[in-house]
């Protein structure tokens, strides 16, 4: 895998230079690269490189996803460089944007939907699992770009510890402007976790092997 630091991102699945399709999946905090990749099980990912980045102490920045971005630099900065690399090292293997897929779980999900918006293009598909777009409210003005159809789909609990559902509202609002065919699911006392139903759903919007 050319120019990738593989010490911290674990890789599992199909060899990039062989697939034809990549999931970048992003673990949550305190979390591991390992724990997330114990989901890519559940999904209809054969055949897909899986790359796992591995956040510094298991965190992708400091204080939580709803403060304002300055206090969470320059961790938030570092950690959307870590996908812009990644994503530069799948097309480099031949993979287009177009078969690039994407999946986070709680800071994981934040972190991901903060990136593909921020970069919007026609991924294969985005999966983010409690989460929402970062920062003390939403910055419309720092998003751009087209999705052209890319299939999203937003699941989470309501209530949850972490996220608010008004977030997660407004995040589906913000990439529906930028094109993306989004899918948004909202589960009365889930909890904090990632339900069956949404692995389900997921198999059949985004992951449709």
């Amino acid at each position: 895998m050319k120019n990738m630091n593989t010490k911290n991102t674990i890789t599992a699945g199909k060899d990039l230079a062989e697939a034809d399709k990549a999931l970048i999946l992003v673990h949550g905090r305190g979390a591991s690269p390992e724990d997330i990749l114990f989901l890519a099980d559940e999904l209809n990912v054969g055949g897909y490189a899986l790359l796992a980045p591995r956040a510094k102490g298991n965190s992708w920045y400091p204080y939580s996803f709803l403060a304002p971005p300055a206090q969470n630099e320059p961790y938030l900065s570092s950690a959307l460089q870590v996908l812009k690399d990644l994503v530069a090292d799948v097309e480099a293997a031949g993979i287009p944007s177009e078969n690039i897929f994407f999946l986070g779980f709680s800071q994981g999900a934040c972190l991901t939907l903060e990136f593909v918006a921020r970069n919007a293009a026609k991924y294969g598909g985005v999966v983010g699992l409690t989460g929402g777009l970062i920062g003390d409210k939403v910055y419309p003005d720092q998003y751009k770009g087209d999705f052209q159809g890319t299939p999203v789909f937003l699941g989470t609990s309501h209530p949850d510890p972490h996220v608010p559902v008004d977030r997660v509202h407004a995040t589906a609002d913000l990439l529906k402007q930028l094109n993306a065919n989004v899918t948004e699911q909202v589960y009365e006392n889930m909890g904090h976790t990632i339900s069956q139903h949404e692995i389900d759903t997921v198999n059949r919007l985004i992951f449709k092997n």
